[in-house]
């Protein structure tokens, strides 16, 4: 039994029930950026903590050590008070204020400061539906990301995963960065696995058995209107969008084994990637879409290896430990994350591309599913904790780990979304 849910994001669809997250955070990071967002004017009566939605974000990053300026209200005019806040040795402020707007509607404005250049960076004005108020907190926290680091900040984007509520409830739910206001775009009776998001953010691929066998979807976000697209004989699972959004890899079993095949994300004829008498599974194209990562045992353990979409040039890329799996690549193609078997430990790891050093990022016993954010800066991946399926997040180089704990749920295989016009 499935139940198809429309996920128009301005009509709403369904929350999960029990599923706000509490967000823990462990690590300090070796070089982070002093930065105080006080609380807003006018924040005690708006249905949201602005404020320290921001501060969550920017502590999740690994890239800030946050405070609240001894609690202290600072509104978008200020006044600046740059001699105070060097005595507390921060390097940005924050300030602004949230005001109702009628039924329904907020104005939140808000301004930052450089502590040390005793500069105003500027500031923003939203104007937005309660609904939306989380968002805008994200879009304050990308603005001061993007100001203090340079980088484009990740927090208005939105992730996707699969929750499990018992043996027959399964949902494929979508969520903001933090993992709050999350929504049920499917249900089903039947396990649903491997989301992967298209390219422009408005469609997710995923695996259902709602037939009795795996086959792969696509389904459209906003309107909820989904199709088959691999149907094939035998097995259909692990598909992955190319750059360009137009093409779907995807593994078969109609040679008897999984082997990776390219079709058209409209459906169609598939092509053979390889022909080999090994497993090749889990594909993910390369950012510039010349090539394929990938999972093959053909060396006699699961390793990662890379090929040219036409097929040619296998090569190995893991060699430490005996069993790698589940590859994800940063968007500037500089590193590879995946799962290493440690002993007895399943650890994410990272694999530095250009000179082959790689290192542990995960500190759990049962990591799975790595996802970069769009920036490259933070992965989002699977991990038990206390006998329950969690999300993780862990900063590039490790030294900040936080933990999105679903209350009532088991949560996995995560796929952080792209960038959108909307955020």
């Amino acid at each position: 039994m499935l139940e198809n849910i429309g996920a128009v994001v301005a009509a709403g669809f369904p929350t999960l029930a029990r599923a706000q997250f509490k967000v823990d955070v462990s690590g300090i990071g070796a070089t982070q950026i002093p930065v105080a967002i006080a609380p807003f004017k006018g924040q005690d009566r708006c249905p949201q903590p602005i404020a320290d939605i921001v501060r969550a974000d920017l502590t999740r990053s690994g890239q800030f050590r946050t405070s609240n300026l001894g609690g202290a209200v600072l509104t978008e005019q200020g006044p600046p008070n740059y001699a105070a806040w060097r005595t507390q040795a921060l390097e940005a402020v924050a300030g602004g204020s949230v005001t109702p707007e009628g039924p329904n509607r907020w104005m939140i404005r808000f301004r930052l400061w450089d502590a040390v250049k005793q500069t105003d960076m500027g500031g923003e004005i939203y104007q937005v539906v309660t609904g939306d108020l989380r968002l805008a907190a994200h879009r304050i926290s990308d603005f001061i990301y993007q100001k203090l680091t340079g980088q484009r900040g990740v927090f208005a984007t939105r992730i996707a995963y699969i929750s499990k509520a018992g043996p027959h409830s399964f949902s494929l739910v979508v969520a903001d960065s933090d993992g709050e206001n999350s929504r049920a775009a499917l249900r089903s009776r039947e396990p649903l696995l491997s989301p992967v998001w298209s390219p422009d953010g408005g469609s997710l691929a995923y695996v259902s058995f709602e037939t009795g066998k795996p086959v792969v979807f696509i389904q459209d976000i906003r309107n909820g209107a989904r199709r088959a697209v691999a149907n094939f004989r035998g097995t259909n699972s692990a598909p992955a969008f190319s750059p360009d959004g137009r093409t779907l890899a995807v593994v078969l079993t109609l040679t008897g084994r999984s082997q990776i095949y390219l079709l058209p994300r409209t459906g169609g004829r598939p092509r053979q990637l390889m022909h080999s008498g090994s497993i090749d599974t889990e594909p993910v194209f390369s950012p510039d879409g010349k090539s394929i990562y990938f999972v093959s045992d053909r060396d006699g353990s699961p390793q990662i290896y890379a090929v040219g979409v036409d097929g040619s040039g296998v090569r190995r890329l893991t060699f430490d430990g005996g069993y790698n799996v589940s590859p994800a690549i940063s968007a500037d193609g500089k590193n590879l994350a995946y799962i290493s078997q440690q002993g007895n430990n399943y650890q994410l790891w990272l694999l530095d591309l250009s000179s082959g050093n790689t290192r542990a990022l995960g500190n759990g016993s049962d990591d799975g599913h790595p996802s970069f954010a769009p920036n490259g800066q933070i992965l989002l991946y699977s991990a038990h904790e206390s006998g329950a399926e969690v999300l993780k997040t862990a900063s590039l180089d490790g030294s900040v780990r936080t933990t999105l704990a679903a209350a009532g749920l088991q949560v996995r295989e995560p796929s952080w979304g792209p960038w959108t016009p909307g955020n």
